[in-house]
């Protein structure tokens, strides 16, 4: 019998290596070499101006004593938890959801949660500064109408309350990217497992705990890691709906890199604290990657 020619047939490795070229160029021009660029400035005091002048690591001396460096870290902590905890639950308690044979229109309510997705930051966040003005907004006359007025806050104004505020539209308007990688990853699941569970009289919670969450754990920390390293770059709906305010109470860490960098013209100062953020970032995912192999071998 003879060997299958389509399945025989290997690419060439100089076939490969074209295929391959133009994307590694693209990442490497703009990933690497921006983040070793950065790492350069970073040891220098450049300022306004074309001096530059090395300093080896006194940035990064500052940096650790920088209270709102570390501030913005912990309000970036903040939304990450907020994403893992509310984002991810819902999207997989939509998941479940989707899976019952009771749901109807299941294909117009993936899209009507995943069009958010598609919407520029910047128009989201005006949006949701329609949604929380003070006396214009939305959902304070939604409050007052229901005659809830002990539950009007000055959403983007109250340093103790802004940092939520600002989570939620991040928790909206990438709620359908988890959901779309739960989904998948449930279609690859067999029915015969779901058909066996019904036999055994397994109920929907049970399926959901037992059946679906093992099965999918590998998507969901794929969308776990998606998450941390996105949240900890969230930069455009700071800016549009606080600009980090008041005070420095929505500060969050790619927008203090870019304040520091481009208004203050600290481009040294600034470079050192995106290397901050890097590393930060990387570790948070390493820490989650770590925990996750941890629990599946328990």
């Amino acid at each position: 019998m003879q060997p299958n020619n389509a399945a025989s047939i290997k690419p060439r490795k100089a076939v490969l290596a074209a295929l391959l070229l133009p994307g590694v160029a693209i990442y490497v021009f703009i990933t690497i070499i921006p983040l070793f660029t950065a790492f350069g400035y970073s040891l220098t005091n450049w300022a306004i101006g074309p001096n530059r002048d090395f300093i080896g690591f006194d940035n990064y001396v500052r940096l650790m004593g920088d209270s709102v460096f570390w501030q913005a870290f912990r309000n970036n902590l903040v939304i990450v938890a907020g994403n893992l905890i509310v984002q991810m639950g819902i999207a997989f308690l939509l998941t479940v959801l989707f899976m019952s044979r009771a749901m109807r229109g299941k294909e117009f309510h993936r899209t009507v949660i995943f069009l958010p997705v598609v919407l520029s930051a910047v128009v989201v966040g005006f949006i949701w500064q329609m949604v929380y003005s003070n006396n214009f907004g939305m959902l304070n006359a939604v409050l007052r109408s229901l005659n809830m007025d002990s539950l009007i806050r000055l959403w983007l104004d109250d340093p103790k309350q802004v940092i939520y505020s600002v989570t939620l539209p991040l928790i909206w308007q990438y709620l359908g990217v988890p959901l779309m990688i739960f989904m998948s990853a449930v279609q690859g699941i067999s029915k015969e497992v779901y058909e066996v569970c019904e036999i055994d009289g397994a109920t929907g919670v049970k399926k959901a705990i037992y059946i679906t969450f093992p099965l999918i754990y590998s998507s969901m920390k794929v969308a776990v890691m998606l998450s941390i390293s996105s949240n900890m770059l969230v930069f455009s709906h700071i800016l549009v709906l606080t600009g980090g305010g008041p005070g420095t109470s929505s500060m969050v860490l790619a927008l203090y890199s870019y304040s520091t960098s481009f208004t203050r013209m600290q481009l040294g100062y600034g470079s050192a604290i995106a290397i901050g953020v890097f590393i930060l970032s990387f570790g948070l995912v390493l820490i989650f990657k770590k925990l996750a192999e941890v629990g599946q071998s328990e």
